[in-house]
């Protein structure tokens, strides 16, 4: 189950005196894993701004990110927050950076905001070490005389929550939430309540925020809870606890903002449901724009998906093809989850998962159903993962609220007829090179003009559509026969028909005049349908007198009239004239040899 920030309210929402209008905090993002988070940031106020009447503030500032060995960054996401509607583009580290998401507060008809950016890529790239967020211009907006001077809410910082990896850590839920909500003497308090937790662990529980315009001088009655279990810390008092500290640094001078974390293995249950945030302040306001929680949640998290379901003309089978995941989790989904399957809302089959699913990992599965006389010929079709017919499972989740899949609609209408076809025999042209034409069995399959034909090598990939013939016009074959597998259908069905492609060797044809000059013309003894088909063939020449003067073979040149046999030397070039040949082919289908005569010139 995921945990899920169901709501946050502010207490006299409308006032007649003031207007407040604010972004609830809501889950932005979740990781399950070995996860961790840390965060970086800092003020742009010099001082704090309840003890000043001089109001100045920068445009720049840094701070240092610490990482540890194996941390690896998963996410980094850039929050920066001041006075004003928002000056909505700044630099970190040179970079020109836009907010992508922005949050305002209108409060005591003055304006305040938060700002967002995805800096990911660019903290991925940098890693641990410095960061400076720049060109932030609030100084004409704050300074003396203004509103926000005025009342001491002139404020302006920054801060990047950096969700990490780290092999080494256990597996952990985090969840990022963010918005801008604040409290004062007029709203006096906030309560976020987080829902589902089914915590198995609380070892290393903590929740961290990133918080604007807190005072450390106003600390009367600001108190900040936790299932009713005071948050605090030596560097954040019970009665102050947003005063402008940063737990990652330990530094008390962050003015006006703060980076707090709280461990809360003590204020939480294992398996209880619900945490409740409380916020109090009877005069400081106080904004808070994110928090992040970490918990030792260690559980699966099934989800299914249909791919396609295809029906079986004239019949009620239908082949569905399914995937179970267990992608948003922090543990191994066993074997043997159910699987409900329903036609209209109506329970007609049941599967369940094979495997053990790792984190992050899936299931393929495909299974035909047979539809029951009673569900119409068009139905909808749904399953729900770790279901049985009676609507219970049997595996706790990190989010019970996703096992339903996706729909399929289904129509059992409709049929395909078609032509039979004549297997195709071909002579062979050797060693892998024959090529054979069934572009027309295209149209000649079809019973109906507008069906759709496509051609296989195998029945499976037939079935799913997957590695269709390319060019049947040109198909190389790859054994002998090969078997083509032809799949017909229309909108609302298939069928499947065959023939086969053979290839036999067909009988030579001897061309027996060779004219061994060169010129590229009957230079050689020349027989078609030879080679690479009669692979063992044996071709022997004799001259007039019946001396063996040339034998070949499948792995010897042609006969170009020289020798290679006989009392005359190797590759002495023969004189014009008659010759006589045999040929034994050493093939079962032609036991008898070819003879014949062949006339040399040059």
């Amino acid at each position: 189950m995921k945990l899920k920030l169901l709501h946050i309210y502010c207490l006299l929402f409308v006032l007649t005196a003031c207007k407040i209008v604010a972004q609830d905090i809501s889950l932005y993002q979740q990781f399950n894993g070995r996860y961790d988070f840390t965060a970086v940031g800092n003020t742009l106020n010099p001082v704090e701004n309840n003890t000043s009447s001089i109001c100045n503030i920068f445009n720049t500032s840094s701070e240092t990110l610490v990482l540890s060995a194996g941390d690896v960054v998963e996410k980094a996401f850039l929050y920066w927050a001041g006075s004003g509607t928002g000056d909505l583009e700044v630099k970190l580290n040179g970079v020109t950076i836009n907010s992508q998401r922005t949050f305002p507060l209108f409060k005591n008809n003055l304006n305040y905001f938060c700002a967002f950016a995805d800096v990911t890529t660019q903290v991925q790239n940098t890693g641990a070490g410095n960061y400076t967020l720049s060109e932030f211009d609030l100084a004409n907006l704050v300074g003396a005389g203004s509103g926000y001077c005025n009342n001491s809410t002139n404020f302006g910082g920054w801060a990047i929550v950096v969700i990490f990896k780290n092999e080494n850590l256990q597996m952990n839920q985090l969840n990022v939430y963010d918005g801008l909500q604040g409290v004062s003497n007029t709203d006096t308090n906030i309560t976020l309540t987080l829902d589902n937790l089914n915590v198995l662990d609380n070892a290393g529980a903590k929740i961290g925020f990133v918080a604007w315009e807190g005072d450390r001088d106003l600390s009367n009655d600001e108190n900040l809870t936790f299932n009713g279990f005071d948050l605090f810390n030596d560097l954040n008092p019970i009665n102050s606890v947003f005063n402008g500290t940063n737990s990652y640094t330990g530094s008390e001078e962050m003015f006006n903002m703060d980076l707090d974390v709280f461990n809360i293995e003590e204020f939480i249950q294992i398996g209880h449901p619900t945490a409740i945030i409380e916020l109090t302040s009877l005069r400081d306001f106080v904004m808070i724009s994110t928090v992040i929680s970490k918990l030792n949640n260690q559980l699966p998290d099934a989800t299914i998906e249909l791919h396609s379901a295809n029906n079986e003309c004239f019949s009620r089978r239908v082949i569905v093809d399914y995937t179970v995941s267990n992608f948003n989790s922090t543990d191994v989904l066993p074997a043997g989850i159910p699987i409900a399957i329903y036609a209209n809302d109506i329970y007609i089959e049941y599967d369940e998962t094979t495997q053990p699913i790792p984190v992050g990992e899936s299931q393929n599965k495909t299974i035909t159903l047979n539809i029951p006389e009673t569900i119409p010929d068009d139905f909808t079709l749904t399953f729900i993962v770790d279901e049985f017919q009676n609507g219970e499972g049997i595996q706790k989740e990190l989010d019970e609220d996703n096992n339903v899949s996706n729909t399929l609609e289904v129509s059992l209408m409709g049929s395909v007829a078609f032509n039979l076809l004549e297997d195709i025999t071909i002579c062979n042209a050797g060693l892998g090179k024959t090529s054979f034409d069934f572009w027309d069995y295209i149209d000649a399959v079809k019973t109906n003009p507008t069906d759709v034909v496509s051609f296989y090598t195998n029945f499976q990939e037939a079935l799913i559509k997957v590695n269709a013939v390319q060019d049947p016009a040109n198909h190389i074959v790859q054994a002998n026969p090969e078997e083509i597998f032809v799949r017909i259908e229309n909108d609302q069905c298939y069928l499947t028909t065959s023939f086969l492609l053979k290839t036999k060797n067909c009988p030579p044809k001897v061309y027996n005049y060779v004219s061994a000059n060169n010129d590229g013309d009957n230079d050689t003894f020349f027989i078609e349908g030879l080679r690479d088909v009669f692979v063992n063939f044996q071709l022997q020449i004799y001259n007039r007198w019946g001396a063996l003067v040339w034998s070949g073979n499948n792995t010897t040149e042609d006969w170009y009239g020289f020798s290679n046999e006989g009392s005359r030397i190797s590759g002495d070039k023969l004189t014009e004239g008659t010759y006589y040949y045999i040929l034994n082919l050493n093939d079962p289908e032609y036991p008898n040899v070819l003879t014949g005569f062949i006339h040399l010139t040059r």
